[in-house]
């Protein structure tokens, strides 16, 4: 939350652009009340909040539980800082600040404080795959993929527009460095008739003549 609105809009919209997922709260008692419905991995608190001491947030969350905050502090004032490092803030930034300056905050605080946040799942074409949850869907209903069909999906998704031959593919995907390139050409085609429109007209996984095959998230026709 924040006591300027505009502060708190460029800040989310910079960290959402940075690929996380952001919920903002207004005022103190609608970030704890949040905070304890769903846990965050981390909370960006402005000191200067309306209604309630951003020290008092700090407090209160910590007791929900560990969670990283970064304070910001509106003054130069070293009396704010040091209070709200001793109430359990991990980092502040000063007022004014760059959003750039606080995104490379937040992923440096979230690389201390647990492992690399996963990268929000690759989605196109109303394809979306979550690796966490090994979960594939096509405009919301879940896909039927084995193990293997997933891992080529989410490497298509997370490479849109470029050709990969089947060799590459069999590298990336299998960890092979030889094998059956039929492999490939059959997991390819059994994809393509669970997430293509018409698989006999295939406008997502595209073939790319005496190259391999190159995910077009625009579903254009082929060439």
């Amino acid at each position: 939350g924040a006591d300027d609105p505009t502060v708190a809009e460029v800040v989310a919209g910079y960290l959402d652009r940075a690929g996380y997922r952001v919920d903002r709260a207004g005022d103190g008692p609608e970030a704890l009340a949040r905070a304890a419905g769903h846990r965050p991995d981390l909370v960006v608190l402005d000191l200067m909040l309306p209604g309630m001491d951003g020290l008092e947030v700090c407090r209160r969350l910590r007791g929900q539980g560990p969670v990283p905050v970064i304070m910001l502090t509106a003054r130069g004032d070293e009396d704010d800082r040091v209070l709200g490092l001793e109430v359990g803030a991990d980092d502040y930034v000063t007022k004014p600040f760059s959003p750039r300056e606080l995104v490379l905050r937040v992923e440096s605080v979230l690389r201390r404080t647990r492992p690399a946040p996963a990268p929000r799942p690759p989605s196109a074409a109303g394809l979306t795959a979550d690796p966490a949850a090994r979960r594939a869907t096509k405009d919301g209903t879940e896909l039927a993929l084995t193990l293997r069909e997933f891992d080529l999906l989410v490497f298509f998704l997370r490479h849109p527009g470029r050709a990969f031959a089947r060799e590459e593919l069999m590298r990336e995907v299998w960890g092979w460095d030889f094998g059956d390139l039929s492999t490939v050409t059959v997991h390819v085609r059994r994809l393509r008739g669970k997430v293509e429109d018409d698989p006999a007209r295939p406008r997502l996984i595209q073939t790319v003549w005496g190259v391999g095959y190159r995910f077009d998230p625009a579903g254009r026709e082929a060439d």
